[in-house]
């Protein structure tokens, strides 16, 4: 049986810390796991960022408010639900994640959560588990799941390479010139076909 993980966060919507950042004009939040491979050193640069602005976790979700999703990526998601089994893996948080699962017609997402103080800022991140895409797809494995996963940033190349089968999505040249042994796609319908393959392989 076959299953296939993907990454949330420019794979299905627009990067959250990008649209955060283009709203309050702080260029430096542009920063993502497209740039920094380790997503601890990130989230303190972000949170060091915010508590010097003052920015709270209802500034974000006031921003996230306003996000849709990739153009193509409900249609794609409905149409791969129908194929197989779909579980999002990302490193976003629950309070983030909400009214993008509302849109995206509620797909299974296993993701982390913040830490909130009294005043609304975020004082730290509670990690569902260390390298928690790689794992998950390790777990389904262990219980008999094929594995297909798609990702375009450097936390998800340790699941995707996990994976049986996967490839990456629309992922910056820094990347592609780091993982030349990957392939890449850059629309919803290449990436159909490649996970139609995967799955006919498996049969």
């Amino acid at each position: 049986m076959e299953i296939v993980t993907l990454d949330l966060e420019g794979v299905l919507v627009p990067e959250i810390w990008i649209a955060f950042a283009e709203n309050t004009g702080i260029e430096a939040l542009k920063r993502t796991t497209r740039d920094e491979p380790d997503y601890h050193r990130l989230m303190e640069y972000r949170m060091d960022i915010l508590r010097r602005n003052g920015l709270t976790l209802s500034d974000i979700q006031r921003v996230i408010a306003g996000i849709r999703p990739l153009d193509g990526a409900k249609a794609f998601l409905d149409e791969l639900r129908e194929l197989t089994q779909v579980v999002i893996l990302s490193d976003t948080f629950s309070e983030f994640a909400l009214p993008l699962m509302r849109q995206l017609g509620y797909p299974t997402i296993f993701c982390n959560s913040l830490t909130v103080g009294s005043d609304g800022m975020i004082e730290g991140i509670r990690m569902r588990t260390e390298n928690g895409k790689k794992k998950s797809v390790e777990a389904l494995q262990s219980i008999g799941f094929r594995v297909f996963a798609s990702g375009d940033s450097y936390n998800d190349l340790s699941m995707i390479h996990a994976a049986d089968g996967g490839c990456l999505f629309r992922a910056p040249e820094r990347i592609l010139q780091e993982e030349k042994d990957l392939h890449l796609v850059t629309e919803y319908s290449e990436l159909l076909e490649a996970i139609r393959a995967f799955i006919s392989d498996g049969r």
